[in-house]
């Protein structure tokens, strides 16, 4: 869940070396530096790519900026004009620093150390085409795919397509896993999550493992707890990561057994520190022993977590 970021001194050392987020992510020199620090002063057993997902949108032909302080900023789709001007596949082209990037990650990694490479979840991704922004809610993209299902679903299935092409090309380039973010499932209704979260991942899952047979996925569908072992049930994937809502038990006892449980530590209790994150470690620890499990937060570390403490979690988890 981003190891690398602002909370790294030696990270925001390096991010004043590109005028952009996006030429950051483009520029494999970079980019290699940034998976590579939370390896070298944590020994996390993976490093995790850096990039973004909103590179998709970007290698399909949308423009995509990102402003300091703001966030991504993108020409908003809300017709089928919009669509029509998107590329009919992605561009792996305009993608090749990243593969780069992989490449020189794997060179550089112990082979005992896994390589985690990622994509947006066709529906998180599509909320950021078509509002051109983050938003509180999804509103514009949940409008749109009520009012124009059509168009939304061609524009999941673009989705869909891309991110196989994407994700086949990592692996090519060297990860060992990829995961899938559905960073914004849990603001969609029961029936919108089956056909727009749930079903186009499996899609994924599916069209990846004939390019890339038995490649091991990790879905992450944030918020969506009721549906969860629906999710792991039914998408295929190896792994399903858990936001900081769900209740672990609930999870090691209901999701399938052959399906490993990443998370779901709070980023907040890992800025709190002491006696309150020993405890938290411990739940997961104690409610996921004797099944498969990758400890993780719930989501993304936050800038102001104490370096201290990130150790002290590694020491409490290992013993």
């Amino acid at each position: 869940m981003r190891q690398a970021g602002r909370y790294l001194p030696e990270y925001r050392e390096i991010r004043t070396r590109a005028k952009s987020f996006l030429e950051f992510c483009y520029t494999p020199d970079l980019a290699i530096e940034a998976t590579l620090q939370p390896i070298r002063r944590f020994g996390f057993d993976a490093a995790i790519l850096f990039a973004d997902i909103l590179v998709v949108p970007d290698a399909l032909g949308q423009t995509v900026r990102f402003m300091e302080g703001e966030g991504p900023r993108l020409e908003p789709l809300v017709d089928d004009k919009g669509f029509e001007f998107l590329h009919r596949k992605i561009d792996l082209a305009r993608l090749a620093p990243v593969m780069s990037t992989i490449r020189g990650v794997r060179a550089a990694l112990a082979p005992d150390k896994a390589l985690i490479g990622f994509c947006g979840a066709p529906w998180t991704v599509a909320t950021y085409m078509v509002a051109g922004r983050g938003t509180p809610d999804q509103k514009p993209a949940r409008m749109l795919a009520y009012r124009k299902p059509q168009l939304f679903a061609r524009l999941i299935d673009r989705l869909v397509d891309a991110s196989v092409d994407y994700l086949a090309e990592q692996f090519s380039a060297g990860v060992d896993c990829v995961q899938i973010f559905d960073s914004w499932a849990g603001v969609l209704p029961e029936l919108e999550f089956e056909r727009w979260s749930l079903e186009p991942t499996r899609r994924i899952v599916e069209k990846l493992r004939q390019r890339v047979p038995g490649a091991a996925v990790i879905g992450f569908p944030r918020g969506a707890s009721s549906q969860l072992v629906q999710y792991a049930a039914e998408t295929g994937v190896n792994a399903v990561g858990v936001d900081t809502a769900v209740n672990m038990g609930f999870v090691a006892r209901d999701v399938p057994k052959n399906v490993a449980v990443q998370g779901n530590l709070d980023p907040l209790v890992l800025i709190a520190g002491g006696e309150a994150l020993d405890r938290a470690v411990d739940v997961i620890l104690d409610s996921t022993r004797g099944r498969p499990h990758i400890f993780n937060l719930g989501h993304g570390i936050l800038p102001e977590t104490p370096i201290a403490h990130v150790e002290r979690l590694l020491k409490r988890i290992r013993g």
